[in-house]
């Protein structure tokens, strides 16, 4: 068991690559052009029918930075543009767990280790700090790139979820991955 508000206090998490800064208004309209211009390929493993509006966004990230159930952050490079963002939500408190989320702006920050070092240190704080003993996560089938991006995180497959995803007239599934606090740390230990 957490408590409910156990990201009240969500910190700047710094890596080699990146840093993962708490997301809101201010620094969320630096990811806004990539939203309202999503790049194709992130729009589809991203499984994102919908259109936003400038508007609907800043209301979102003024939302989010209000909440104490979930974690969202923005991921900047470490030439300091913002790439992405990544997020813990659906926190279920009496079972200390929570989902993960990331999604890079565009393919071209695709291969450059953005996202698992982001995943690490999302996963570093979730266990270490929050004191999490769950996080689970979905992912569609057709991305492979994320499920060893994943798995390299410590993620172990457990599931599918058949036909989750309706796109360009084909049903794709939904593999299910999770990966538990001793796990995690077994990965840690492994890795020195």
């Amino acid at each position: 068991m957490v408590p409910a508000d156990v990201f009240r206090d969500q910190p700047v998490l710094v890596g080699e690559r990146v840093r993962l800064e708490p997301l809101g208004p201010a620094n969320g309209k630096e990811l806004i052009p990539a939203l309202l211009d999503m790049d194709p390929q992130v729009r589809r493993f991203t499984g994102t029918h919908q259109e936003f509006t400038a508007e609907q966004l800043l209301r979102v990230f003024t939302d989010w930075e209000q909440r104490h159930d979930r974690a969202d952050w923005l991921i900047r490079a470490e030439d300091g543009t913002a790439v992405g963002d990544c997020a813990l939500i659906d926190l279920d408190p009496d079972n200390a767990e929570a989902h993960y989320r990331i999604a890079l702006n565009s393919m071209a920050q695709a291969g450059k280790g953005y996202g698992t070092e982001a995943t690490d240190l999302v996963l570093e704080y979730a266990f270490g700090t929050a004191g999490l003993h769950r996080v689970a996560l979905e992912v569609f089938d057709f991305n492979t790139g994320a499920q060893r991006s994943y798995a390299k995180s410590g993620f172990v497959r457990e599931g599918v979820w058949r036909e989750h995803l309706r796109w360009d007239g084909e049903w794709h599934d939904a593999v299910l991955m999770s990966v538990l606090d001793h796990e995690y740390a077994a990965l840690r230990a492994r890795r020195g």
